[in-house]
């Protein structure tokens, strides 16, 4: 079973069919739910990641509403996205869960935690900041400045926004470039990736966070060049959260989990099987 042949799995939550896909070779006791990042769809997870994740784990990825082929709206605020993550795994029917989130993924899942902390058993922060933190009301300014970059070069964003170099962009873009048509999932709409920017600039705006309601072992990770959340934001978060522990790999940025994909791996097993 490859994450690029994986195709698309709908389940109705509060009226609307929500796309999610399941990988698994490992019998884990409880499964792990990915949040991807703004603008991406089930298609911008890396299969080389997830392929090496699920070897040993039960790995869960989802559109939220309004997202690539799910219905309904993408919710306006990063708690209300929070919400609609809860009732997914609800609908689900799980009550205990692994959590990752990537960049507004691990904004929504300390939001989720927020909300009901007893959901989650281990949590995974990558790329990502807390509320309030350093720039993070910076990302929507930061996104558009990168795509415009980008559109003049006519190559995907994502090679400014979550790397470094171009040599490992291509990698990384190239491995995502190998699901077909028959295996794709829908791309995100342009109205519901503006709402995500609005909530994240909200979000960002918001009070600073002590992050003391996170009591569940935490694993931070990030790059140590991460133009778009800087790094120093994963440095605040493992002050903030006791007894964390944070990874920073050499010569990387916003994609560190996808441009390590190996090392990372390995990492996220050790410490869910912890």
């Amino acid at each position: 079973m490859s994450y690029l042949t994986t195709k698309n799995q709908y389940i109705t939550v509060d009226g609307n069919k929500i796309a999610y896909r399941e990988l698994s070779k490992g019998k884990s006791k409880l499964p792990l739910l990915m949040l991807v990042h703004l603008a991406a769809t089930l298609d911008n997870w890396d299969p080389r990641l997830l392929n090496l994740i699920a070897e040993k784990h039960h790995v869960i990825v989802v559109n939220l509403p309004g997202v690539g082929a799910s219905q309904g709206q993408v919710a306006p605020t990063i708690p209300g996205m929070a919400e609609q993550t809860i009732d997914f795994v609800k609908a689900l029917g799980y009550d205990k869960i692994n959590l990752l989130g990537l960049s507004m993924g691990g904004m929504i899942a300390q939001e989720i935690i927020r909300i009901k902390p007893t959901l989650v058993n281990r949590l995974i922060l990558a790329g990502t900041g807390p509320r309030g933190g350093v720039e993070m009301d910076k990302v929507t300014g930061k996104t558009f400045s990168f795509m415009f970059k980008a559109g003049l070069e006519r190559i995907d964003p994502k090679r400014y926004i979550f790397y470094n170099g171009k040599i490992e962009a291509l990698k990384v873009l190239g491995r995502m470039g190998m699901r077909t048509k028959e295996f794709a999932d829908k791309d995100m709409n342009v109205p519901g990736f503006l709402t995500q920017l609005k909530a994240i600039k909200r979000w960002g705006k918001d009070p600073q966070d002590d992050l003391n309601f996170i009591t569940q072992p935490t694993l931070i990770v990030n790059g140590d060049k991460d133009m778009q959340v800087p790094t120093e934001n994963s440095y605040d978060m493992h002050a903030k959260i006791k007894d964390s522990k944070l990874i920073i790999y050499p010569n990387a940025g916003h994609g560190s989990i996808f441009q390590y994909a190996d090392e990372f791996s390995k990492e996220l097993i050790a410490f869910l099987e912890d």
